[in-house]
């Protein structure tokens, strides 16, 4: 029985996939205001032709053939298996399943819970082993760099193994309970099933959060809850979601996609549109009760008011998710942090030194504007600003939403939303105009999720690579610390800033997102109280008792989760900052984008090795 064969026997659900928003963080301002073409250069090639062995081109071509089909074969098997695991997650990745092969899926939402999350490793470890059992020899370059960064994360995933109970479903911000309700109302309507398979989505949201509650009782039992008070901010963000019937968000945006779909009658409408408001009332206000009623249930049962290390393996566990988060190529935490810190120190060197030498911009500091100052111009100007340093984009469109007012505090200041690997010519970015975003520069936000952003990155790999688990595959260090690099690089463009205010700028927010990422381990890996973070924060902040609190307490609820940003965007500016050392005035920004953006969403242990090929290569064509 050959591989392709064995690993049929049942259908795969990796776990290697979750859907969620790109979404921009909230910090508080110091200042106030698809594979690149070139050899593996860790692989050897064996030699086509070895006469000693009797071997010859045409007997290793055939081989090569044969094993390059087989990959494909079960690398596409595996796309399918994942993309279809869930009705939620399919729809939103594919517009048109059956262009793929796909007819149904698993499970309405992907579940949560122990047995499941053991399934997913038993399943990783075969996916270990089958990838081993591939001669790379034998695969084309793309093939050889699949290999690699599935490799690379299995091995990320191995590190979680047994810490299943560290797992927490339920986040300020970022949990299922925040962002599930946003992709609900941005669920397309294509085609009248659309809408049933909707309206089954939103009947079995209650199931759903079920499930997640006995998640978390069966944490409670570990000796694993959170705290009483990131519980309260739970809460308080469910609290957001308890629906006035007929006049809310849920409402109106199910009957505008309903308008949009012309081959419904009026008939049918008015029944959806009843149905809709039945299943609102019936099982999401409903279920969202559940988990408000369930977490107070649990209420006291979480005694650990710190971070992570807190907990008998939290230390660990936060290993795994830093590595998770950020794909990093430092090889321990304390060489990551070491690096986190020098960069942060570095940049606030730069503000010192530019504030010393520009002292005219203290008192600019709260008068300094854009060019463009509404959304729609700001994206206008970023698209005509991109393609001075980033290679060209496929047309497409994108819409600008406000985040439903009743959601404005349980949302982050912006998000995009990541568009189908069938349909990218469509994006949607959610703008969050409450007041407490207001110090927050829509500007450099929006070239973070849009132009040459999230959207950016999106688009531009969705149209340059040919493999369809390439695509599905999302690592938050690389989309999210490009999206953090490329914000960076928006405050020098030439957005209407003097250019010593863009630098300063560009400066302070870097290191601003450095002192959170930091704070991030210190509190979780090293186990940081309030006071130590007080007496930390009096080295930047005039008045840190105003923000201790809130700092404190969203390391705690989200952690590793500011490491995706800083110490991505990090390895992107090292990245750069080489190539501009080893090339000089030959560096070229758009040559060296391209080649970030024709790799992809990758682990940057993987990233870093070719990157020192693409080096290489560009030297030599200058010499």
């Amino acid at each position: 029985m050959d591989r392709l064969q064995k690993s049929q026997k049942k259908k795969r659900r990796l776990g290697l996939v979750s859907l969620s928003l790109a979404i921009s963080l909230f910090s508080v301002p110091l200042l106030g205001g698809c594979s690149p073409k070139t050899e593996d250069p860790q692989l050897t090639t064996a030699a086509p032709f070895q006469e000693e062995t009797g071997h010859t081109y045409e007997q290793f071509e055939e081989k090569q053939l044969e094993a390059q089909k087989e990959f494909d074969l079960k690398m596409e098997e595996i796309f399918r298996n994942e993309v279809s695991g869930s009705q939620i997650d399919l729809h939103f990745m594919l517009k048109d399943p059956s262009a793929f092969g796909i007819s149904q899926c698993q499970n309405l939402y992907s579940p949560i819970s122990i047995e499941a999350m053991e399934e997913s490793r038993k399943d990783q470890q075969e996916l270990r082993e089958l990838l081993d059992s591939f001669d790379p020899a034998l695969l084309t370059e793309d093939q050889k760099l699949t290999q690699r960064i599935l490799q690379s994360l299995l091995r990320t995933e191995k590190m979680g193994e047994g810490l299943e109970l560290y797992n927490q479903p339920l986040a300020v911000t970022i949990g299922i309970q925040a962002q599930l309700p946003i992709l609900l109302s941005e669920y397309i309507f294509y085609q009248k099933q659309d809408v049933e398979d909707y309206l089954k989505l939103l009947a079995g949201i209650d199931e759903y959060y079920s499930q997640i509650m006995d998640f978390q009782r069966k944490k409670a039992e570990a000796g694993l809850m959170m705290s009483d008070s990131v519980l309260d901010h739970v809460i308080e963000s469910c609290e957001g979601y308890l629906l006035v019937p007929g006049d809310n968000f849920m409402v109106e945006t199910f009957n505008t996609r309903l308008d949009n779909l012309p081959e419904l009658t009026e008939e049918e409408k008015t029944a959806y549109r009843q149905k809709n408001e039945a299943l609102l009332e019936s099982d999401f206000v409903p279920a969202y009760q559940l988990l408000i009623d369930g977490l107070n249930e649990l209420r006291g049962t979480g005694t650990n008011e710190k971070g992570l290390s807190q907990f008998p393996n939290g230390k660990e566990y936060y290993e795994y998710l830093a590595y998770s988060a950020t794909g990093t190529s430092y090889s321990s935490i304390d060489d990551m942090l070491k690096a986190m810190e020098k960069t942060m120190v570095d940049q606030l060197t730069a503000t010192s030194n530019l504030l010393r030498s520009h002292p005219e911009l203290i008192e600019e500091i709260d008068t300094y504007s854009y060019r463009q100052t509404e959304p729609e111009g700001i994206m206008e100007e970023l698209k005509a600003l991109a393609p001075n340093e980033f290679p060209p984009l496929a047309q497409c469109n994108y819409t600008l939403k406000s985040v439903p007012k009743s959601l404005e505090l349980s949302l982050s200041p912006a998000f995009y939303l990541v568009s189908p690997l069938d349909d990218y010519q469509e994006n949607v970015i959610f703008i969050n105009e409450n007041p407490r975003y207001a110090s927050n520069q829509l500007y450099n936000t929006l070239a973070h999720e849009g132009y040459p952003g999230h959207l950016y990155q999106n688009v531009y790999f969705h149209t340059h690579c040919d493999s369809n688990l390439r695509k599905l595959l999302s690592f938050k260090g690389y989309s999210e610390g490009w999206a953090s690099y490329v914000e960076h690089l928006s405050y020098t463009m030439d957005n209407g800033l003097k250019p010593e205010m863009g630098q300063l700028l560009a400066a302070n927010s870097l290191a601003t997102l450095g002192i959170h990422a930091c704070l991030d381990v210190y509190i979780n890996y090293m186990g940081w109280d309030k006071e130590q973070v007080r007496e930390y924060l009096k080295y930047y902040y005039e008045q840190p008792d105003e923000v201790v609190d809130s700092l404190y307490s969203a390391m705690i609820e989200n952690p590793a989760n500011y490491l995706s940003y800083y110490v991505g965007c990090m390895e992107f500016l090292n990245m750069r900052e080489t190539a501009r050392q080893e090339l000089g005035d030959d560096f070229d920004p758009i040559a060296f984008h391209t080649f970030l953006l024709n790799f992809g969403d990758s682990p940057f242990d993987v990233i870093q090795a070719y990157f020192t090929t693409w080096l290489s290569e560009q030297k030599q064509h200058l010499s």
